[in-house]
């Protein structure tokens, strides 16, 4: 397997366990790391928040759409009410 020299390289410790070496890993792999997993829990919140609603069943998936529409019939439901 690995050779089990090169101790000198990375200055960082390393655990040998059943003959398998497992080194620290660089600070940038572990600051990327931790980056990564904000970005992916950011967004999971995120989703999480847009989509509440609808997995819980407060309301459908076409509500709440209103302003996106593009001349679906509801400008003359408010016309006709005026």
């Amino acid at each position: 397997m690995g050779g089990g020299h090169g101790h000198g390289g990375g200055g960082g410790h390393s655990t040998t366990y059943k003959g398998l070496t497992m080194h620290q890993p660089k600070r940038w792999h572990t600051v990327t790391g931790k980056g990564l997993c904000a970005i992916m829990w950011f967004w999971v919140l995120y989703r999480a928040k847009q989509d509440a609603p609808v997995i819980l069943g407060w309301r459908h998936p076409w509500e709440g759409h209103e302003d996106h529409s593009s001349g679906h019939g509801h400008e003359h439901e408010h016309e006709a009410a005026h």
